[in-house]
């Protein structure tokens, strides 16, 4: 019986050691895999491995999209700005001429009154008729200033070709060289722009 005993613990330790070898050998294989993995997936210097990195170039793929848009939506507000600024100045344009149209159809109306003032006596002046019809076009005068109706000098100036229009020349000691001596038809600015030149005659 004692000599079985003792084979059954000699069977039994060595069945252990068996056993101890095995998971020995598992624990190295786990090992092995592992250093392989590590090889395969390097981490970085945070100590994330590299999917982390895969999820940091989803965002910079993000951040240019952002910065695209971003860039799309300028150049898209400067095209707006830009056409807003032309559709402005077309306004502008459009009405300057419209204006000026009108404007030069009211100045014969002008010129006629200031031709029937300039034909009557001092006693036809004071006629409360001819009072109402200088009333009438004072208004007018006054309307077209504030408009932005001016009239051009002329007499006394010196010529300019891109507001005087020289229908006559006069040889004459007591004016200087190309100096305006008489006009015949008052000329007429609209801001800036001439609407009607002066019709004139210069000296010299």
């Amino acid at each position: 019986m004692a000599e079985n005993e003792k084979e059954l613990q000699e069977e039994e330790i060595e069945t252990e050691e068996t056993h101890t070898e095995e998971v020995s050998e598992e624990t190295s294989e786990e090992i092995v895999q592992t250093e392989e993995i590590s090889e395969e997936n390097p981490e970085d210097g945070d100590g994330k491995k590299s999917f982390f990195g895969k999820k940091k170039d989803k965002k910079d793929k993000k951040d240019q999209q952002i910065d695209e848009l971003t860039d799309k939506l300028k150049r898209q507000m400067a095209e707006f700005d830009n056409f807003r600024k032309r559709t402005e100045k077309e306004k502008t344009q459009m009405y300057e001429v419209g204006a000026k149209s009108i404007i030069e159809k009211i100045l014969p109306v002008i010129d006629n009154f200031e031709r029937g003032f300039t034909n009557l006596t001092e006693e036809q002046l004071e006629d409360p008729f001819v009072s109402g019809m200088d009333m009438v076009y004072k208004q007018m005068m006054t309307a077209l200033s504030e408009a932005g109706v001016t009239p051009i000098e002329a007499v006394g100036t010196e010529f300019n070709p891109d507001f005087h229009n020289a229908v006559m020349h006069v040889e004459d000691e007591e004016l200087g060289e190309n100096v305006i001596a008489e006009e015949f038809q008052k000329g007429y600015l609209y801001k800036e722009s001439v609407v009607r030149h002066s019709m004139v005659k210069v000296a010299n």
